[in-house]
């Protein structure tokens, strides 16, 4: 007799088991109509479907643990024991998740679909009184066009600005460089012999370029004549 209650046990939490994986995978199934980017106004047979299956596979569930409650009393002068009672409680625990899931998921669902009927209701106003009322219809379209008018100066506006500021920049920095040569200019002439310096350091550097072109040039005729 334990034997037989052992084995219906194990077969019923197999079984509860089996339909918790289930009601998971259907659970992200009915989540992804609450992901749309366009929730339509009125529920699709496939999200109905997709809910009724939820609903089906918990009242299952439910079942299923309502059997392993009994058992599980019945053998309380058996083989009744703990583990078998935290397993319970477990998957009590998580149907108990999944109900709280299941209703998160239709409130979602409602609050979205009535944000979308509401903005749709309110663009069929607008449309409404605007096909109702073409002088302020029009009147309306001219201010849109004004305030667009008015954004795209104040954008021209901005970047002329940033341009004559880059131009004060630039003119500032020219003037910098200026004073700066000035300065070394000043402060080369007040500096004794630094003129003569100056046009040694210069003088040199123009010898050693003749020098050079001049090696050059006689290493060409050399190995034009040798050729």
């Amino acid at each position: 007799m334990a034997t037989t209650a052992g084995q219906g046990w194990a077969q019923l939490r197999q079984q509860a088991r089996s339909l918790e994986s289930q009601t998971e995978a259907s659970l992200q199934t009915y989540a992804q109509f609450s992901t749309q980017t366009a929730i339509p106004p009125k529920p699709t047979e496939e999200e109905k479907n997709a809910e009724v299956k939820v609903q089906e596979l918990l009242d299952k569930r439910e079942g299923v643990i309502a059997q392993l409650g009994r058992l599980l009393d019945s053998e309380a002068t058996l083989t009744s024991s703990a583990l078998k009672q935290n397993n319970l409680a477990l998957l009590r625990d998580k149907l108990s998740d999944h109900r709280r899931d299941l209703s998160r998921l239709r409130t979602t669902l409602q609050s979205a679909r009535d944000r979308a009927n509401l903005l749709g209701s309110v663009r069929d106003d607008i449309s409404a009184y605007r096909a109702a009322n073409p002088a302020d219809a029009e009147a309306e379209y001219m201010l849109g066009e004004r305030a667009r008018l008015d954004r795209s100066h104040d954008v021209a506006d901005s970047v002329l600005s940033q341009a004559y500021a880059v131009q004060d920049s630039f003119a500032l920095q020219r003037e910098t460089i200026a004073s700066i040569n000035r300065r070394i200019t000043l402060a080369a002439s007040q500096v004794p012999g630094i003129n003569t310096l100056i046009g040694r350091i210069s003088a040199k550097k123009r010898r050693d370029g003749i020098i050079m072109g001049g090696f050059i040039a006689v290493c060409f005729l050399l190995l034009w004549f040798f050729m």
